[in-house]
């Protein structure tokens, strides 16, 4: 058994997923205190284990379906390079490993990632194969993130970032439902992914229009509020919008014009326009937040 194989059945790329976890400390202004820094870092690695040990479960349960998947049948279990027993043996080390960065981050923190995990079980299980209850349980799983990072770091989050994400979440969530369509069609979609069956291009492109301007609302209305602007002392953030809209309408042309929005992980982590757009998005805020240079 190959390392690489080990990173591809814990899908270690995926963990980018995570960084959801930095939001409240971006926003509470302590990204440069050194003891904040290292309990989000723990909140970061503990969602990390607990979202591999999720991966694993999954794909436990689908490798009947992920062999018929033009890409999915290349994962480990599907193609037979790892098999399922060791399979299980990585996924209780992992959740081990979980369960102990948690424990030295309180007991609201264990009950975020925990939440976390039982969620995502009921997923794997169940809502995967419910049209909408699918979208909405991956929105939720972002939502414990940032709600887990806030726990980790023991301050308050706005009502607003959490529906930014919740949003951002569906969105993203959604445009990989439309991805997904477009790799495989008919009978075939049924076999790979029953809920496909309930979905369609139009369908997805609509609840992506409508969760794409929940986004952008739901964030500019954040910059905007009495809050925000209380707690930062400047009304600058709402110039950081411009970075947001440009993210997700090149997310859009992206899924529409190469149908990548299948692996959101990789989209993210190759994509030349994507990545200058996070940073810039990073940059400003800091720069606005920490140093009022606008």
């Amino acid at each position: 058994m190959k390392p690489r194989e080990i990173i591809k059945l814990t899908r270690a790329k995926q963990w980018i997923k995570n960084f959801f976890v930095f939001i409240p400390l971006i926003f509470s202004k302590h990204i440069f205190d050194p003891i904040y820094l290292w309990q989000i870092m723990l909140c970061y690695f503990a969602f990390c284990f607990m979202s591999s040990v999720v991966y694993i479960v999954n794909d436990i349960g689908d490798i009947a379906s992920d062999r018929l998947h033009p890409k999915k049948k290349f994962r480990p279990l599907a193609a037979g390079t790892i098999n399922v027993s060791t399979a299980k043996v990585i996924a209780v080390i992992f959740f081990l490993c979980a369960i102990t960065i948690s424990l030295q981050l309180g007991v609201r923190f264990i009950a975020a990632v925990s939440a976390y995990f039982l969620l995502n079980v009921f997923y794997t299980f169940y809502a995967k194969n419910v049209v909408l209850l699918d979208v909405f349980s991956i929105a939720t799983g972002f939502m414990l993130r940032v709600i887990g990072g806030a726990f980790a770091i023991k301050v308050e989050i706005s009502s607003w970032l959490i529906l930014t994400t919740m949003f951002l979440s569906l969105f993203l969530g959604i445009m990989k439902r439309r991805s997904e369509i477009s790799v495989v069609s008919g009978q075939a979609a049924g076999s790979t992914r029953k809920v496909l069956e309930n979905y369609s291009i139009e369908f997805t492109n609509q609840l992506a229009t409508i969760s794409a301007s929940a986004v952008i609302i739901c964030y500019a209305l954040y910059t905007m509020a009495q809050r925000t602007v209380q707690a930062f002392h400047t009304e600058a953030l709402i110039y950081t919008t411009p970075f947001v809209v440009f993210g997700i309408f090149r997310y859009i042309f992206l899924v529409h014009k190469y149908e990548q929005g299948e692996n959101t992980a990789d989209m993210m982590l190759t994509d030349k326009s994507m990545i200058i757009t996070v940073l810039l998005y990073l940059l400003s805020t800091v720069a606005i937040i920490y140093f009022k240079m606008m």
